[in-house]
């Protein structure tokens, strides 16, 4: 999943990006509201940590610019502002939580578990599709009770179709959501993840869950 840091304060930014990155999602950085709404138009953010107290445009007016967007990212409020009135103002404009600093990264890590699964619908950390089950919150998969390991982008692929079920995603979905603007891909990335990721799950005994749908992308179901 893709995070958006929007914080002026450099070094806070970096050890929030680098705790979320260490769990192995993909995450962009701002320092400024003017580049947090880049970022937020170019599309494929799942979440935005947000800080308040932004220079160039407040985290308040990139907050109410972002809640009118058909593709709107789930919102966390990270900020000083500790008043009742701050936090019914950010509710009341759209945002879905709101984190008092001083923090712990436990918490802020618990936080963004619960805002992609709002985002995508799921109401348990569990998902079991067939005798596959997916702990979202542990980031480990199972067929029947035997575990499969994957590695971090296995995963994040994996927990994004899983999420997407029923839903054909795009290769540049995929490519979005799962990395960073850093990132340098080959054309053919994503279709050797897929290909390493059906390999381990149907040697586990799972069914085939991913299809591919040529010329759109992958659909994830039990149905082909």
């Amino acid at each position: 999943m893709r995070i958006l840091v929007v914080e002026d304060f450099k070094p806070l930014r970096e050890s929030i990006a680098q705790t979320l990155r260490e769990e192995s999602y993909a995450v962009d950085e701002a320092g400024d509201g003017r580049v947090a709404l880049w970022h937020i138009q170019n599309g494929g953010v799942d979440v935005v940590v947000l800080d308040l107290m932004l220079p160039e445009v407040d985290g308040l007016q990139v907050l109410q610019s972002l809640v009118r967007r058909k593709d709107r990212p789930t919102v966390l409020i990270l900020t000083a502002k500790d008043t009742l009135e701050d936090r019914i103002r950010c509710l009341d404009a759209g945002a879905d939580d709101y984190l008092i600093k001083p923090f712990s990264l436990a918490e802020l890590l618990a936080r963004v578990r619960a805002l992609i699964r709002r985002r995508y619908n799921a109401g348990s950390n569990l998902v079991t599709v067939g005798n596959l089950t997916v702990d979202l919150n542990a980031r480990r998969v199972f067929c029947d009770k035997n575990e499969i390991a994957l590695s971090a982008r296995e995963y994040a692929i994996l927990e994004y179709l899983l999420l997407r079920r029923g839903q054909i995603v795009s290769r540049t979905q995929i490519w979005e959501h799962i990395y960073d603007e850093n990132a340098t891909l080959e054309s053919n990335v994503v279709d050797v993840y897929i290909g390493l990721i059906r390999k381990k799950l149907e040697s586990a005994g799972s069914s085939r869950l991913i299809h591919t749908r040529r010329g759109q992308g992958y659909l994830f179901s039990r149905c082909s």
